[in-house]
């Protein structure tokens, strides 16, 4: 992963929150509770429950590396950045997880989310949502092993993390989207991903009406 930050300018945050590895949800409630929430209150969103979701969708979970997303090989493609407009104690910016620290690393400032909604064709719920994640596929990690039938398997981990992150936001009391539709050369631009990342999903979040 050495050259992984070789064309984006990063400026360390600190660390977030520590997750939390129990609460009040189970598994099953979360399941049923699980829905596409796209119109949010625009209340903001608490520091603690953003690193909870970023956990959720890449965090580490044990000494070996191993995340809490299923990875073919564990090689691990995917890259996740979040575009913050409304987040206690976190200036509004495009900022990338780094799993192995549990932290933020801010790679441009401003709140970029207009920007962002305006490359996913105009929807609504990119631009209300309080952050949106944004998750980027390095396909060579995985098709330098694989070849061509890596690229279904990096699209079957994007569906795994997706669906963490899913039911982590419906055990919080959140809303989120799947959002699939934009312009990928302009989410790219705006979210200020490497060279080599690709992005393959969008996923705004907020306290839903």
């Amino acid at each position: 992963m050495a050259g992984r930050r070789e064309t984006v300018a990063v400026r360390d945050t600190g660390g977030l929150p520590q997750p939390r590895r129990s609460g009040p949800w189970s598994v099953e409630g979360a399941l049923a509770e699980r829905r596409s929430v796209r119109e949010y209150t625009g209340e903001t969103l608490m520091r603690a429950d953003l690193g909870q979701l970023l956990w959720a969708t890449q965090g580490i979970t044990g000494p070996e590396g191993l995340r809490t997303a299923p990875s073919a090989g564990a090689l691990y493609p995917l890259e996740v950045y979040v575009a913050v407009g409304a987040v206690e104690d976190l200036p509004s910016g495009v900022y990338r997880y780094d799993p192995s620290r549990h932290a933020l690393e801010l790679v441009a400032s401003g709140d970029r989310r207009a920007e962002l909604a305006a490359a996913a064709l105009g929807q609504e719920c990119v631009q209300d949502g309080a952050a949106v994640i944004a998750l980027a596929a390095v396909y060579r990690r995985t098709t330098g092993k694989y070849g061509e039938r890596g690229i279904r398997y990096v699209h079957m981990e994007v569906g795994h993390a997706a669906q963490n992150m899913y039911l982590q936001a419906a055990a919080l009391g959140l809303g989120a989207v799947v959002v699939g539709a934009f312009d990928d050369r302009e989410v790219k631009k705006v979210m200020h991903m490497g060279s080599r990342e690709e992005p393959v999903c969008l996923m705004p979040v907020g306290r839903g009406r």
